[in-house]
């Protein structure tokens, strides 16, 4: 029997493989990679897209499947976001497009597009390497413990 703290038990896979679908179909459908009567894309995909959305969909759902309760998501939520920056369409994206205007989207962040998806990617795999790394040394995250005192608890001098 494999016990419920093992990433690999059934109920942490289908939650990691529930992640990486609903991921990879929200991001998807909401920066208009594919055509949807949702939303439309102003600039044309390049190809990179889909495939960067996919593999962060798939480093999301192994994150989900390894998190441990009640532990932060900035590491895995700040390479989200800058994937789904990257992977977007620059002037679909109001709150760039307010504060850039569309001359200096297309101009510079346009052709940076696939660098910075690619960051967020690297950015989430450094985040479920982290988490991996730590769910070997503790199992949960004690509320309101510092990570000194996390880190004291886990390594005692």
């Amino acid at each position: 029997m494999i016990p419920a703290d093992n990433p690999l038990a059934p109920p942490r896979v289908l939650r990691g493989v529930t992640g990486a679908v609903l991921t990879f179909l929200a991001l998807g459908t909401v920066t208009a990679v594919w055509p949807n009567p949702v939303f439309i894309r102003m600039t044309p995909t390049q190809g990179f897209e889909v495939w960067l959305l996919a593999i962060q969909a798939v480093l999301v759902g192994v994150y989900v499947a390894i998190r441990r309760p009640m532990c932060s998501l900035r590491g895995a939520g700040l390479g989200s976001v800058v994937a789904f920056l990257g992977i977007a369409c620059p002037t679909c994206n109001k709150l760039l497009l307010l504060v850039f205007g569309a001359d200096l989207l297309l101009a510079y962040f346009e052709p940076y597009r696939l660098h910075l998806a690619m960051v967020g990617a690297a950015v989430t795999g450094a985040a479920v390497a982290w988490e991996w790394r730590e769910r070997r040394q503790a199992v949960v995250c004690p509320v309101g413990m510092s990570d000194q005192d996390l880190g004291e608890r886990i390594r005692p001098s």
